[in-house]
């Protein structure tokens, strides 16, 4: 991934400094908390495209996630094509049949239940794109040496974190569809065999009648998810 000049450790002064004044801090952060409670998976969504170099950007912003040996493990595809949006609407939903018809337990399916999902996936048509995300196990230098990579799954789930927020921010909706396996997904989008499918973000603006689930609306309290050992 790198020249040879590249490898040796060479510290250089920060290149950026975001700093606030404590005030400005404590605003800041209770101001993105506010504005990321807005965000909702949306399975309905209109139909009006979204350029291109929005989504780039966005993808762009993914990039520049924290990597295990800052070796990036991870490819985004973005799909605008019908055809392509079809055939994976179509192996997606081969796939949801399998699992609702016995590939689920009845504990899994219960906790779907109030989520309302099912084995019809529009939202794979109707989306003017769809990012799939590709986990690269290992990786090939320009020579065709194989070197491993580190952390992968920790790696691509942030950078698709990232890369879901920077979707809101840019006043977009996206859903986190994981059909499994996905391995069509690999032919389909011409990736290598070192890269895993882990999941497809249909992207694009909600239907004026957009719903989500009333139980996606409850969140954990802060209390159960933070433990705090004061100095």
């Amino acid at each position: 991934m790198y020249s040879k000049g590249q490898v040796q450790y060479q510290p250089i002064p920060l290149p950026d400094r975001v700093q606030r004044s404590e005030a400005e801090t404590l605003a800041q952060a209770e101001a993105f908390l506010a504005y990321m409670k807005k965000r909702h998976s949306v399975r309905d969504y209109d139909t009006r495209p979204v350029p291109e170099a929005v989504i780039a950007a966005c993808i762009a912003a993914a990039g520049t996630a924290p990597s295990g040996a800052n070796h990036q493990p991870w490819h985004f595809v973005a799909i605008s094509d019908p055809a392509m949006k079809q055939q994976i609407r179509d192996a997606a939903e081969e796939e949801e049949r399998a699992f609702y018809q016995g590939g689920a337990s009845d504990e899994w399916l219960a906790a779907l239940e109030p989520i309302g999902t099912g084995v019809s996936k529009p939202h794979l048509t109707d989306a003017p794109w769809l990012i799939v995300v590709f986990a690269q196990r290992w990786g090939v230098t320009q020579d065709g040496a194989r070197y491993k990579n580190y952390y992968v799954p920790e790696s691509v789930g942030i950078a698709t974190g990232m890369l879901i927020a920077a979707l809101h921010h840019a006043g977009l909706v996206c859903l986190e569809h994981t059909p499994n396996p996905m391995k069509f997904l690999n032919a389909l989008c011409n990736r290598p065999e070192s890269e895993k499918p882990v999941m497809i973000l249909p992207v694009g603006f909600p239907a004026p009648d957009a719903t989500v689930p009333q139980v996606a609306k409850i969140k954990k309290p802060l209390d159960e998810i933070l433990s705090v050992f004061r100095a």
